[in-house]
């Protein structure tokens, strides 16, 4: 009987050992994303574009450099990160009847070699294309061949429903697998069809993590004179623009070459002008940007600049210090004792 006690005390210590084993083999792997916390405990994310005083990106900093203020109480950073990550990126592109013939073919070059040459693989995208409504053409993907398919189906015609667009994708975003996330709007005019306002779809920017960037396609403006007409130069034009800098005077823009002596300018006007201040509304806030090129043939270095600066921006993660009251709360990121310009989102709706 001893024997068979100690036979049945033996089985039992093996089926709890194995029963261990199991248990340990069952158990959830580490979390790979280092950037979430805990249940119960929200972080927000802020991403830093940081500037020269010429425009250029400033690498090599730490997060000894930043300070991050939330309704201007400093917060303790705990997550940082300089490396280049991937991003869930939305493209939005115009595809009214203004559109029509070089604009939307310079629009598709360009926004096929910035989805297969200039992002990184891993990237995940959307594409809609808006006229007067907005239509998703491809939903999340990698695949780029899926992405150049969508880009052909965009022929122009209609209005331009673009703050309908905007509020129909940002939702998008929740489902996203990457933790940075990027809108980018192409258009050459102002809104026309949509049934939300500005100040809706700022709102809904507000509440959302996505970096909104806007690439307007201007009117082409020229200078007349008795001995002919001189177009402006080329080029894309940031906004906002670096501290110190002016990219022409106030109310006239740049020219290749200035008028023959004894010649006085007229600068001619745009009949259809981009709508700038409305798609810096947009832009803005997010911590992205906008810019205008005055011609189509300048987007393809409009979309290099984009991709440039979202592989050079710094994260930044911090601890909610509140609840979800609904309420904006601003956000503002300083560096220490350093002479450069820092551009992020301005704050958050904790909803």
């Amino acid at each position: 009987m001893k024997r068979t006690l100690q036979h049945r005390v033996a089985a039992i210590a093996a089926v709890l050992a194995g029963s261990m084993v199991v248990m340990g083999a069952q158990q959830p792997p580490p979390n790979p994303n280092p950037f979430r916390f805990k249940s119960g405990v929200e972080l927000i994310n802020v991403t830093a574009t940081v500037s020269d005083a010429a425009g250029r990106f400033v690498p090599g900093l730490t997060k000894d450099d930043f300070v991050v203020y939330e309704d201007d109480q400093p917060q303790e950073i705990t997550h940082f990160s300089a490396e280049r990550v991937p991003v869930s990126l939305g493209i939005a592109i115009d595809t009214s009847g203004s559109m029509a013939g070089d604009k939307i073919r310079e629009a598709q070059g360009a926004l096929g070699r910035f989805i297969f040459d200039l992002l990184d693989k891993r990237d995940e995208l959307f594409i809609y294309r808006f006229s007067n409504a907005p239509q998703l053409l491809q939903g999340w993907t990698s695949d780029r061949q899926l992405l150049a398919r969508a880009l052909e189906r965009t022929a122009p015609n209609g209005g331009t429903a673009m703050y309908d667009t905007v509020r129909e994708a940002l939702p998008l975003f929740a489902t996203s697998q990457n933790q940075k996330k990027s809108l980018v709007i192409i258009s050459d005019g102002r809104d026309t069809s949509s049934r939300a306002t500005i100040s809706e779809v700022h709102q809904a920017i507000r509440a959302s993590e996505a970096l909104v960037y806007a690439v307007g396609i201007d009117c082409a403006r020229a200078v007349r004179s008795p001995r002919g007409v001189w177009r402006m130069q080329r080029g894309p034009i940031p906004f906002p623009f670096p501290p110190g800098r002016r990219p022409f005077p106030p109310g006239r823009p740049p020219i290749a070459a200035p008028p023959p002596p004894g010649t006085v300018p007229m600068w001619e006007g745009c009949a259809d002008p981009v709508d700038v201040v409305s798609l810096r509304d947009l832009t803005d806030d997010s911590g992205g940007r906008t810019e205008v090129v005055r011609d189509a043939r300048d987007l393809n270095p409009a979309t290099e600049n984009i991709a440039d600066e979202l592989s050079k921006q710094y994260y930044l993660g911090y601890a909610s210090p509140g609840k979800k009251d609904g309420r904006w709360h601003s956000i503002r990121v300083e560096l220490k004792g350093k002479p450069y310009r820092v551009r992020a989102r301005r704050g958050y709706t904790a909803s």
